[in-house]
């Protein structure tokens, strides 16, 4: 059986993970833990957290908050101002290669290179997502009646993506030729961006808020139903035309959190309930990770041997489920 090690936090999780071997929980109360060798316990921002996202080489923990602040964080108990914008409500970060840092608040979003550089890309509406290109500075930026793809490093024109409707949170492939958004009314949209075919994944009870994509980025889980909804993406036409796979299915809870393990094609599902549950692809095999009773999970991560996994929810519950003994 699994061990968890539950972890004293206040509020609601807004990130959990690793950096490397220490294990992190970052709240909206603007508090991170890291769990290493030994525990600390950070609070850069001078009043709440809104977002949180590892580094893409996984040593740090980029942060942002209603100060207007961003803010590297790293295991050793160290912060480091990277951005401001005083007066701001910073809600969205993307962690790119190279370094580089996007944020966005209200209908704007800057990226911050790696030396110091930034550049601001304006909308007519809203923001409601960002995210890097899996390779060179290439950001997406969801907004109501679709994305649109910029060229951070350099001066070529973006392009738009049309699809009636509000789009929020959004992601690339790993491959590179997928554009994914999670929309306001329950479905995912998506785009194939070698001629902007459009995607439509539908059938959801709730929100999708949470997705995350396989180890060789094959497939796409999420949660917004009674199971965590899993669409293939391999194939010419990604998944359309294809059934998802449905994981984890409940018949009392909806999936609240996913996170796909970095080495096999296996996804850990949180629940409404606070369960948490490992689920294979192949067989839907599962292995039952912590039992309900608690609030609805917030944020899974594993570390990179995939051996433990974070976990965080709603309300004061934070905590490490470790697969082996010892």
């Amino acid at each position: 059986m699994p061990i968890v090690a539950p972890m004293d936090v206040d509020g609601f999780v807004v990130r959990a993970g690793f950096l490397g071997d220490a294990a992190y929980v970052a709240t909206g109360e603007g508090a991170i833990h890291i769990v290493g060798t030994g525990e600390k316990l950070l609070a850069p921002h001078k009043s709440g957290l809104l977002a949180a996202e590892p580094s893409t080489d996984g040593t740090s923990l980029i942060t942002s908050g209603d100060d207007g602040a961003i803010y590297t964080s790293s295991p050793d108990g160290s912060s480091e101002l990277l951005a401001e914008r005083p007066r701001k409500w910073i809600d969205l970060i993307a962690c790119g290669p190279s370094g580089a840092v996007a944020f966005a608040s209200g209908r704007t979003a800057w990226v911050r290179l790696s030396d110091g550089r930034e550049k601001e890309f304006s909308h007519d509406r809203a923001v409601g997502g960002i995210a890097f290109a899996p390779k060179g500075l290439r950001l997406a930026v969801s907004r109501y009646d679709g994305a649109t793809l910029w060229w951070a490093g350099t001066e070529g024109k973006p392009v738009n993506l049309t699809w009636k409707g509000a789009h929020l949170g959004t992601s690339f492939s790993p491959d590179g030729k997928y554009l994914v958004t999670a929309m306001q009314e329950n479905a995912l949209h998506g785009w194939r961006l070698s001629d902007s075919q459009d995607m439509r994944m539908t059938g959801y009870p709730a929100k999708v808020k949470s997705f995350s994509w396989s180890v060789k980025g094959k497939y796409l889980a999420t949660s917004g139903a009674n199971a965590a909804i899993v669409w293939p993406f391999f194939g010419k036409t990604g998944p359309m035309g294809q059934s998802p796979l449905q994981l984890g299915t409940r018949s009392d809870a909806l999936v609240t959190a996913v996170a796909c393990h970095p080495k096999e094609e296996v996804v850990a599902l949180g629940y409404q309930d606070g369960m948490v549950m490992m689920s294979r692809f192949e067989d839907n095999a599962e292995v039952l990770l912590r039992r309900p009773g608690g609030h609805p999970i917030t944020s899974l991560g594993w570390d990179n041997a995939g051996l433990r996994l974070a976990f965080g929810s709603e309300k004061n519950e934070a905590g490490i489920i470790s697969l082996q003994d010892g």
